[in-house]
């Protein structure tokens, strides 16, 4: 009889392995990729708050920790709530249908590290309304990150104006004023050591426009040091403005012992000559 012969497929646990085994490891790569892209995703600010000019231009800084490149992410810089744009940039370019009328014309992107993950967003003609935190947030297709950034405007006022307004507790009341500051100055009084004064009163106020004054007062005696400066100083430009005075040349002369030598003797010689007028009257009329 005819015969059939064959062989009978085996199947051993090497084989099954090596055919799962391309699946597997394409999974784990895109885990790993997943994940890597995950943790690189870090947004960085500069780490301090950032100063700047009223009128002047403000530069904030944003970085992808390790470095990569952000030409397919989403950005966008916002105040106090996503919505609240500052400036935006999807698919390659700026988007400026969502930015604050406040912001409109003003706000320019710096892309050129934009491919190591490192944009910036330039402010020009700083308002005082643009003090205060930003939020600076990347989105790529995997995940998003954001920071915080602070900005601060800074002014620095008029040149403190020196007055006398009167007297009180035996002295002469002293002020100084300075308009103009932003934020709240320093005010100070100094004598001509340049020793620190305590001020009699002090008073910050802030004006419509919403930039600060200051008004400091000293009372000056007869016997204290009359020789002052006034400074007022903005602490975040570390800059002053400095004006002094000397009290005593106006308001207390001081008396030169030979002019009141002089005076003594003149109102002497003016009592010996009335004498004499009316002796020698007396004397012609007796004749």
């Amino acid at each position: 009889p005819a015969t059939m012969t064959g062989k009978v497929p085996s199947f051993s646990p090497s084989s099954t392995v090596s055919s799962a085994l391309p699946g597997y490891v394409a999974l784990c790569l895109a885990l790993q990729v997943h994940r890597l892209a995950s943790e690189q995703l870090t947004v960085r600010g500069p780490g301090h708050p950032i100063t700047a000019s009223l009128g002047g231009e403000a530069i904030l800084p944003c970085h992808l920790s390790p470095r990569m490149s952000a030409e397919t992410m989403e950005l966008r810089w916002f105040r106090f709530k996503f919505s609240a744009v500052v400036h935006r940039y999807k698919d390659g370019q700026d988007q400026y249908g969502q930015q604050m009328p406040g912001y409109q014309g003003r706000t320019e992107l710096l892309k050129d590290n934009i491919t190591s993950g490192s944009v910036s967003l330039r402010i020009r003609n700083v308002q005082l309304s643009d003090h205060g935190q930003y939020t600076c947030f990347f989105q790529s297709n995997v995940s998003y990150e954001e920071a915080l950034l602070e900005l601060q405007v800074a002014v620095s006022g008029s040149d403190p104006h020196i007055s006398v307004d009167g007297h009180q507790d035996g002295g002469i009341w002293v002020v100084c004023r300075s308009a103009g500051w932003h934020p709240e100055p320093e005010a100070q009084w100094r004598d001509h050591h340049g020793q620190l004064l305590s001020s009699a009163s002090e008073k910050i106020s802030k004006a419509a426009n919403g930039l600060f004054q200051s008004q400091i007062s000293i009372v000056i005696t007869e016997h204290s040091n009359q020789d002052l400066s006034c400074s007022v100083r903005n602490p975040l430009l570390n800059r002053e403005k400095i004006s002094t005075v000397s009290i005593a040349e106006l308001f207390f002369p001081r008396v030169n012992p030979w002019m009141v030598a002089l005076g003594v003797i003149l109102s002497l010689l003016a009592v010996l000559i009335g004498l004499a007028s009316y002796c020698f009257w007396r004397q012609q009329r007796a004749k």
